[in-house]
């Protein structure tokens, strides 16, 4: 287990914004940072980051926390994976708690961490043995030197060579304790029926590893270098738990700061395409590793940017499937330009003939706009045929359709109507007509996906998750009071006793001695165990708020304080619009006294509410316990009684605010 002390100097060390940076195009709004919510679609930023409280907050889907927790969520991290990541970034030298370590806690029994595991021994044994062994040099390293690659970029992409012998890797997985149905899943190997040994499913190939966003190995592409082979030219990993072709862009952990640097991402679609340009000094690239553009990979390139320019082939055969691609980009918010290399290059053998300024304006002054490249490719072979015309610059207005800003809309319409010297009425009726057409097909597609469904006779219940209006509003003021001490704790009230007697006491004191007084049962337990580290605090002369529990191996607590730490306050600035709204906090000498009476209010009622069905339930046949309970009920009214004088007093006074 990762020791305490490593804990604490990792959360002290850690910048939320520096972390989250590299997943979302963060911009400044006042003392935080907005951007694109990277776990929900929208349009209009309302993912914030607090520098000053080290913490994030992702207003559409209400998630929030940590440095620790967003690697947590956005790489389906376990806590200590997250841990180990953010050291590694920094710097931080892990000391483990060996104390803490049971047996299990030694292995990694986990197959999710057995697969993560072994494609890393298996990019070290490729790196390996194509530097280090007289096969790797003379065929591996052979090759990567006669495409012109330098050694340092080599490196940087850890390329690698799988050796001719069919179970070269197999047989070193195996030795170093991995099993057989670990390898078979991750891809790695194969094992033929009847077969005496397993195969490497990558032998006699150069690698390309496939990293994550955060940088680990997911996966492998692979060449082969022989033309006499009746095989695949390249070979990649099968899916498996770790890896979905998919979600994943080639060269984007390479490339993420660049891209998010330059606010643009370059678009290609092979291995050296990407390898080939950052070598040019060009880095802001990824490729699609020759399968179809997915929305998955949109959107990972939407955290860091939404300006795409796509680069083509000169005489790719497949341009026109690439509309495809272009209409999903433009669907997802995303603003393209696309180029076309001379006929004969390609992004790699442009980039090794050219010196990095020359490729970068190149790109710059010859890439075009969607509607001119679809112009261009789809008015080539028309000639005078107004039909043929008429289709091409229907298929035009169908990819703005997929635009869904209506000014852009607008803005595009008014280009083609330049262009092709037609009515902006008559496109826009086109316009009308293909956003129709789109809406028949997902109702068509929706129908057919419901006739396919068998009919089911629901019974209608009352929901699972239904909660009694009396308990929820207990557990309100209950969360309410917990946040206060987390997140002004140790601000000093000024209060009086009944003789008019000043005396100080902290928001924490004044919480925890209402608590105990009243002899509060806790509603929420992850509340009953901040309050219990907070007393223990307390004994130790130490007052705990929120961030004392960042740091917590307790996940559960950690995220619990997070959340606590409001941070809505600060989204929009309306004083830029002479509105002076009130901050959460700014009053909170009244707000502790007047959310300590509504509780007890709430609490009394609860207690009510719940004797009178004790009261029903448990009292038959016996006199003296219907008796009690009965008593208890009338004390308690009483009681509620006074306390809803003294909060119709407070709110004729203004003292206290019942929220």
């Amino acid at each position: 287990m990762i020791s305490k002390q490593t804990i604490d100097k990792i959360f002290s060390t850690i910048r939320v914004e520096e972390i989250v940076g590299e997943y979302v195009q963060l911009k400044r709004a006042g003392s935080n940072y907005k951007g694109l919510s990277p776990f929900h679609d929208e349009k209009t930023p309302s993912f914030v980051v607090s520098a000053a409280k080290q913490i994030w907050k992702d207003f559409s889907t209400g998630k929030g926390g940590t440095a620790i927790s967003f690697l947590m969520e956005i790489e389906n991290f376990t806590y200590p994976e997250a841990l180990r990541h953010a050291a590694k970034k920094y710097g931080i030298e892990i000391e483990e708690d060996q104390k803490d370590f049971s047996p299990e806690a030694r292995q990694a029994n986990t197959e999710r961490d057995l697969l993560y595991k072994i494609h890393e021994v298996a990019n070290h044994y490729y790196q390996e043995f194509m530097w280090d062994s007289e096969e790797g040099k003379s065929i591996g390293l052979s090759y990567f030197r006669e495409r012109e690659l330098k050694d340092e970029i080599i490196r940087k992409f850890q390329l690698g060579y799988s050796p001719e012998k069919k179970d070269a890797f197999t047989a070193y997985a195996l030795e170093k304790g991995y099993n057989k149905e670990i390898l078979e899943k991750s891809g790695l190997s194969i094992f033929p029926e009847n077969a005496p040994s397993g195969i490497d499913r990558f032998r006699e190939r150069v690698i390309f590893p496939i990293h994550s966003f955060s940088g680990r190995v997911l996966g492998f592409g692979a060449r082969i270098l022989k033309n006499n082979v009746k095989t695949a030219k390249y070979l990649n990993s099968p899916e498996t738990e770790i890896y979905h072709k998919s979600n994943v862009l080639y060269g984007l952990n390479q490339s993420k700061q660049a891209i998010s640097r330059k606010n643009i991402c370059l678009l290609v679609e092979g291995y050296m395409d990407v390898i080939s340009l950052h070598m040019s000094g060009i880095e802001n690239v990824v490729a699609s590793s020759g399968t179809s553009l997915t929305t998955e990979q949109i959107k990972l390139i939407k955290r860091l940017t939404e300006n795409v320019t796509i680069l083509f082939d000169g005489d790719n055969a497949g341009i026109k499937a690439s509309f495809r691609s272009i209409d999903m980009l433009l669907t997802e918010g995303m603003n393209i330009r696309v180029l076309l290399f001379p006929d004969g290059d390609d992004p790699d053998s442009f980039a090794r003939k050219h010196p990095q300024e020359y490729v970068e304006r190149f790109i710059e002054e010859q890439a075009m706009d969607f509607i001119d490249f679809k112009a261009e490719i789809l008015l080539k072979e028309v000639g005078d045929d107004p039909i043929k015309k008429a289709e091409a610059i229907r298929d035009i207005v169908k990819s703005v359709s997929f635009v869904q800003n209506a000014l852009k809309r607008e803005v595009y319409l008014k280009q083609v109507s330049n262009k092709f010297g037609l009515s902006e009425q008559s496109l826009f009726n086109e316009l009308d007509v293909q956003k129709q057409v789109t809406r028949n097909q997902i109702q068509k597609t929706q129908v057919r996906a419901e006739a396919q469904q068998p009919v089911k006779l629901e019974i209608v219940e009352a929901p699972a998750d239904y909660v009694d209006p009396v308990l929820f509003n207990v557990t309100k003021l209950e969360n309410d009071l917990i946040n206060h001490m987390l997140n002004f704790g140790d601000i000093i009230l000024q209060r009086k006793t009944p003789d008019e007697q000043a005396y100080e006491i902290t928001v924490i004191e004044e919480i925890l001695h209402h608590f105990e007084e009243d002899g509060y049962e806790f509603q929420v337990e992850l509340n009953k165990k901040i309050v219990e580290y907070i007393k223990e605090g307390i004994e130790k002369e130490e007052l705990r708020k929120g961030n004392f529990f960042f740091g917590l191996m307790d996940e559960e607590l950690s995220k619990a304080a997070v959340n606590s730490m409001n941070i809505y306050s600060e989204l929009n600035d309306w004083t830029t619009r002479n509105i002076f709204s009130p901050n959460y906090g700014d009053r909170i000498h009244d707000q502790v006294a007047g959310d300590i009476l509504v509780h007890k209010f709430r609490y009394v009622n609860f207690l009510i509410v719940k004797t009178k069905k004790e009261l029903t339930v448990h009292t038959e046949g016996d006199e003296t316990k219907y008796f009690e309970l009965l008593k208890k009920i009338q004390m308690l009214t009483l009681v509620s009684i006074e306390l809803s004088r003294l909060l119709n007093y407070s709110a004729v006074t203004g003292i206290y605010t019942d929220r």
